[in-house]
């Protein structure tokens, strides 16, 4: 992560949460306890609780029918040493999605991992929803931290106008406005030009792709609403386009 004087731990932790794709999946054998790690695709809960989606013929969903414990580490994926980039280990319990919850999950979830529509209705797959009770943050030198989910995760009990029409806000967005969304990722974000695509929204920022890229746009302000998204939007591309 880039250092400066300023360094907000939260952020650094929802970025990391809300641009992470893939990530090191811990759980204990089941019957002895020992460790077991294992790589996993993630995706992000709106509220950014991560979301993955796994096998029972598996190990580690079998270690987690049988202790829910587990941690999840996600990483910056910098060129270079590895260890100068910014990570999170987040601790917490692995859950089965609540029924009212699972299409929500399901299309985030394929958003991120478009290639999982080949697999995601197998009857061995399901879906897991990591519960943090806490992280811990490595962001450089000098600043590791360890946080409560109340400090990174979005609060989103106020956002269910939003959360109900945000997949077709999505096909909107990249149907007719892809060129704000380039505009995002080149003039506010800093990217180079790419195929970019909106794959997620939520009260605090949206979610972009090109291929394996991943970017977060934070909202200058909360958004709860479809009308307020739509408002921040143009703002967001009036703001791009006067950069240019």
């Amino acid at each position: 992560m880039q250092q400066s004087e300023h360094f907000d731990p939260s952020r650094e932790t929802r970025l990391l949460l809300r641009k992470s794709r893939q990530g090191a999946l811990a759980t204990l054998m089941a019957g002895r306890g020992d460790p077991y790690c294992s790589l996993v695709n993630v995706a992000s809960h709106p509220d950014g609780t991560p979301i993955v989606l796994i096998s029972q013929l598996a190990v580690h969903t079998k270690n987690i029918l049988a202790d829910s414990r587990v941690s999840l580490m996600l990483d910056e994926r910098t060129e270079g040493d590895p260890l100068q980039g910014g990570r999170i280990m987040l601790l917490g319990r692995a859950e089965d999605v609540a029924s009212d919850e699972l299409v929500m999950v399901r299309r985030r979830y394929l958003n991120a991992h478009p290639s999982a529509e080949a697999f995601v209705d197998f009857k061995d797959f399901s879906f897991f929803v990591i519960r943090a009770t806490n992280v811990h943050l490595v962001a450089g030198f000098g600043r590791i931290v360890d946080l409560g989910p109340e400090q990174f995760l979005t609060p989103i009990a106020d956002a269910k106008p939003l959360l109900e029409a945000e997949q077709g806000a999505i096909a909107h967005i990249n149907a007719d406005h892809r060129d704000a969304v380039n505009l995002y990722a080149t003039k506010l974000l800093g990217a180079a030009p790419a195929d970019w695509r909106c794959t997620g929204c939520d009260p605090a920022g949206i979610d972009l792709a090109a291929g394996r890229l991943v970017l977060r746009l934070d909202f200058p302000e909360r958004v709860i609403g479809p009308e307020a998204l739509r408002r921040m939007l143009v703002g967001l591309a009036e703001q791009a386009r006067a950069t240019a």
